[in-house]
């Protein structure tokens, strides 16, 4: 990536440039691609404090590469006789393909089309000019943040929601922590309705978000301590563990936190989670893709690439057809057998699965506990059982 890269790449029309691994390497990427095994072995994507130690970066590298890139990028706008990057956006013809290409593959390459330049008419910006209008304004959680404010000591909201409402509990949890108002209690907020994309996006712990309805992708996206839980219209006629009533990408990047969800959620369930703990009756593909940390237990079928990139945290999935195994990714990971703790640890959290969303499903399985463990398994990540192997090992010899 150089100054150069970025003057062509303007003058086709960019306003936006990635540079991200340019600046890894920077840092001291060599580029060995393990970013989702734990082993970078220049200590930049991994959370082993043994090969933490070998990262070598200084942020003042970074520095300097970016005053470098613009300098160099400043330079070839001077020669070009541009003023401002803007000037710059669209004016491809400026730009002349080189003469002396004789590579068979390239030199019968016509790029007349992407060089073409067409004089924009005044009223016709080449770049941005006008910016775009979010609505803010609209969000619904301008209506809870003043709910609470307002309360001295609020503890149960209710409010109808809409599919147009998106990130909902966003604003309010930044609110909050910007007011610097802990909560010491939990206020619970009771939604009705479809709630449109990243319900519960970055959660702030003290929230706890009750959802009858169903909602769009990305629940719980980022969620940071908050609780959500979800179950169909008390009208619904449809049987919960059947259908489907969540979107894909849920707890994407969660830190901390609990989701308890009536009915099935789509791919990539808990894909980069890395602290929240969700309760969920079946999901589709690549669930716990990416996964580093926190606890999944899926009460029903998994769809194809389970635990595909599955750093860490656990996972507990019913398997009643007994073909679970079918549909992992095994590369890095491992099915193992229950022990006491884990019995203990999957009873709590289907009752408090059960206060939360009254679920025929996961009562059902307390009914029946003693035969319905045979039909859990537990996913590991191979790893991350040595990691607790060697501590346990290194306990006792202590």
């Amino acid at each position: 990536m150089t100054g150069r890269d970025l003057a062509i790449a303007t003058l086709l029309g960019a306003e936006e440039y990635g540079i991200s691994t340019a600046a890894l390497i920077v840092e001291g990427c060599i580029m060995m691609r393990k970013c989702h095994l734990n082993t970078c072995p220049v200590g930049i994507a991994t959370q082993d404090p043994e090969l933490r130690k070998l990262f070598t970066g200084d942020p003042d590298h970074v520095v300097n590469f970016f005053t470098l890139l613009v300098m160099d990028f400043r330079e070839i706008m001077a020669a070009l006789g541009f003023r401002t990057v803007n000037e710059m956006v669209g004016e491809s013809h400026v730009l002349k393909m080189r003469s002396d290409i004789d590579h068979w593959k390239i030199n019968r390459l016509d790029f007349t089309p992407v060089l073409h330049y067409e004089k924009a008419p005044g009223h016709v910006g080449t770049y941005k000019k006008i910016d775009q209008n979010h609505h803010l304004e609209e969000a619904l959680d301008w209506q809870l943040i003043e709910a609470i404010d307002q309360s001295k000591s609020p503890k149960d909201l209710a409010f109808p929601i809409l599919n147009t409402h998106r990130s909902v509990g966003t604003l309010l949890s930044g609110h909050l922590i910007r007011q610097k108002k802990m909560i010491t209690q939990p206020v619970k907020i009771t939604f009705t309705g479809s709630a449109g994309q990243s319900f519960g996006a970055f959660l702030a712990k003290g929230l706890d978000f009750h959802l009858m309805g169903e909602a769009n992708d990305y629940v719980g996206k980022g969620l940071s301590g908050g609780i959500i839980s979800i179950k169909p219209n008390e009208h619904s006629t449809l049987t919960p563990d059947e259908h489907i009533i969540i979107g894909n990408v849920t707890l994407y990047g969660a830190t901390s936190g609990e989701i308890y969800v009536n009915g099935q959620a789509g791919e990539r369930f808990c894909v980069r989670n890395s602290g929240a703990e969700a309760v969920v009756e079946g999901i589709g593909d690549h669930g716990c893709e990416y996964m580093t940390g926190g606890l999944a237990i899926i009460l029903g079928a998994v769809g194809s690439n389970f635990g595909a990139g599955m750093s860490g945290g656990t996972a507990y999935v019913y398997d009643e057809k007994n073909n679970f195994s079918e549909n992992c990714n095994m590369e890095m990971i491992d099915i193992d057998p229950l022990k006491e703790d884990d019995t203990n640890l999957l009873h709590a959290k289907l009752n408090e699965h059960i206060k939360r969303t009254d679920s025929p499903k996961a009562i059902e399985i307390l009914n029946h506990w003693d035969t319905a463990l045979k039909y859990f398994k537990k996913v590991m990540p191979i790893e991350l059982k040595r990691v607790l192997a060697n501590q346990k090992t290194s306990k006792k010899v202590a």
